[in-house]
């Protein structure tokens, strides 16, 4: 991987991440039409470490009070109640399914589902997905109103970005529209569900940047501190979007683009792997 490259896909990523189109999926495809070396799922849990270190410091009097919470609640009972708290349950119950599924189809998810094909398909489906969420949720409960089973459905529904295409924030975001959360509540729940998953993800995958050419630390790093950057001010601004705006302009977005994969693939003009 070039060091061009790596300033390319750091901005892919760091655009990408947080809006529910898939930063994995945009990886792949610009890589594809650049007619780049695909740079790997290492390369790409690498980067979203960039991002997820956006929503640390954007989150982080949210984050630390959880923590600070959560903890002081194993020794006393009367802080179990406390919101803080049962967040921090929430987060934990949210992470085990994307754990379990991860690391049962870890071969398939580096491999096979990097498929052109499947990720054009993905695109198109969740877009769909997204645009009923987001006409028949009623949008009238907040985190005040999670529960545990709540917690597990969106985990669920963030087990399902493990297929490029699908989008963490897009599928967790579709589920919360659909129990009636708020945009903005289902947006916030998605960035701290994914802190876990993410941070160990990333940090597994890290072992392996530098086995082959195409993901070199150097390079790695760069991508990773551009997709800091950029991630930070996209998650400024995408709040404050989902505040009064609905999710159609990415619906149109997700199927063109699922579209126009798809034409480009049956043409020729990419191959899909």
């Amino acid at each position: 991987m070039s060091w061009f490259e790596a300033v390319i896909l750091g901005l892919v990523q760091g655009l990408t991440e947080f809006l529910p189109v898939s930063s994995t999926a945009h990886v792949r495809i610009v890589s594809a039409i650049a007619g780049w070396n695909d740079p790997g799922s290492a390369f790409t849990a690498v980067t979203q470490l960039g991002t997820e270190s956006a929503v640390l410091i954007y989150f982080r009097k949210d984050i630390g009070r959880i923590i600070s919470t959560w903890c002081r609640s194993l020794v006393k009972p009367e802080l179990r109640g406390n919101l803080d708290a049962r967040m921090g349950w929430y987060v934990i119950i949210g992470t085990i399914p994307i754990g379990i599924l991860g690391l049962a189809f870890k071969d398939q998810i580096t491999t096979a589902a990097r498929d052109l094909r499947l990720i054009a398909a993905a695109l198109i489906v969740i877009g769909i997905v997204l645009l009923v969420a987001d006409r028949v949720g009623a949008r009238r409960r907040t985190v005040k109103d999670l529960s545990v089973r709540d917690g597990l459905i969106f985990g669920l529904a963030q087990s399902c970005a493990l297929l490029p295409g699908v989008s963490r924030s897009g599928a967790t975001i579709s589920a919360g529209l659909f129990m009636n959360y708020t945009r903005e509540a289902a947006l916030r729940y998605s960035f701290l569900l994914a802190v876990p998953a993410v941070l160990i993800s990333g940090l597994f995958e890290a072992l392996k940047i530098g086995d082959d050419k195409t993901s070199a630390w150097g390079p790695t790093i760069t991508a990773t501190l551009i997709a800091f950057v950029v991630g930070y001010a996209v998650i400024a601004w995408l709040l404050r979007y989902v505040a009064n705006n609905s999710f159609l302009p990415f619906v149109i977005y997700r199927i063109g683009l699922g579209v126009v994969l798809i034409v480009l693939l049956s043409v020729g003009t990419l191959t899909p792997r």
